[in-house]
């Protein structure tokens, strides 16, 4: 009888853990993830800073990976057109390299965008934040800040303003800017940050807000004339630079922001995995310190952070936009 017991024990283990052998051998089946290229889509040019953050996570990202990791631009609509683009894929080796607006104000300014930010896309990482800075050419009327203030009020509408496109926050901070100092420049689109200072340089534009990078290179360059961050306070990224409260402006505070986004369809375990890796890289001396050259305070965040980001970030444009009327100015 305890030799019968003992086979019966024996074949019913056996039995049960049929199912985790064929389970076992099911995922040794399964290509391992990323079982091809990666790639980063931008939706800014070459040069831009999207495009130089996307091309500084790319190396250390590929050498985590094992596989390469390919930037790809495709430029238009303040990033929209990119961001399209990665909602739609489904090979989960898509990622986005993407600004504000792409997340938080883009269906609030155009109901018709082929895409919906919360619907659509899953936030992975935040990378790093910057205040802009209030820019004007070289030659700009006025001795110091106030004065020029002045001059641009006195200019009307026969000033320009430039941005890298709708619901950006160049565009949306000009516009909050405007309404706090009755300044009326008249907005004009550009594929980018990059377009802009070169359109300010050559005399298209009176006023733009600039990323901090391109803004000092540019002041550095004797091109371009700095007025003040849009921060609260004076920042690391251009500590000499006076903030929007110290030139008259008082109680404006806007950030930029990039992150990394993946679209809805991307197996939340590998969402986790590229969290963890960009964050981490990021936060690597090596990779901090590129992205501080490049005008970005880095942060690193998990997928929670980032969404609690972009709600915020949600709320205040949203707020700015249906109390300014900002819409496809």
């Amino acid at each position: 009888m305890r030799r019968q017991w003992i086979k019966l024990t024996v074949i019913a283990v056996a039995a049960s853990a049929l199912p985790l052998l064929a389970a076992a051998q099911s995922a040794a089946k399964t290509p391992t993830w990323p079982s091809q290229p990666l790639r980063i889509i931008v939706g800014f040019p070459g040069g831009s800073s999207p495009d130089l953050t996307a091309r500084t996570l790319a190396e250390p990202l590929s050498k985590a990976l094992g596989q390469p990791v390919i930037v790809e631009n495709k430029v238009g609509a303040g990033g929209n057109i990119a961001a399209d683009h990665v909602a739609k894929a489904t090979d989960n080796h898509t990622l986005g390299l993407m600004i504000n607006g792409n997340l938080t104000t883009a269906k609030l300014l155009n109901p018709k965008l082929p895409y919906d930010p919360l619907r659509d896309l899953l936030p992975v990482s935040l990378v790093g934040v910057s205040p802009l800075v209030l820019m004007a050419p070289k030659t700009a009327p006025g001795t110091n800040a106030q004065t020029f203030l002045a001059a641009a009020k006195q200019a009307g509408s026969t000033w320009n303003y430039g941005s890298p496109g709708v619901g950006t926050v160049g565009h949306i901070g000009m516009e909050l800017f405007k309404s706090k100092t009755g300044t009326q420049p008249v907005h004009v689109p550009y594929p980018g940050y990059a377009q802009v200072a070169t359109a300010m340089i050559g005399g298209q534009l009176q006023l733009s807000m600039l990323p901090p990078a391109l803004a000092m290179a540019q002041v550095k360059g004797d091109k371009l004339r700095a007025i003040g961050v849009t921060s609260s306070g004076r920042s690391a990224l251009a500590p000499e630079l006076p903030s929007m409260a110290e030139v008259g402006v008082p109680d404006f505070n806007l950030e930029i922001w990039n992150a990394v986004a993946a679209p809805k369809s991307m197996p939340p375990a590998i969402v986790a995995q590229l969290a963890a890796l960009v964050s981490d890289i990021a936060r690597t001396p090596e990779v901090r310190q590129k992205l501080f050259a490049q005008g970005w305070q880095v942060v690193g965040s998990s997928p929670e952070g980032m969404t609690k980001r972009i709600q915020a970030d949600t709320l205040l444009f949203g707020g700015i936009i249906k109390t300014l009327g900002v819409a496809n100015q």
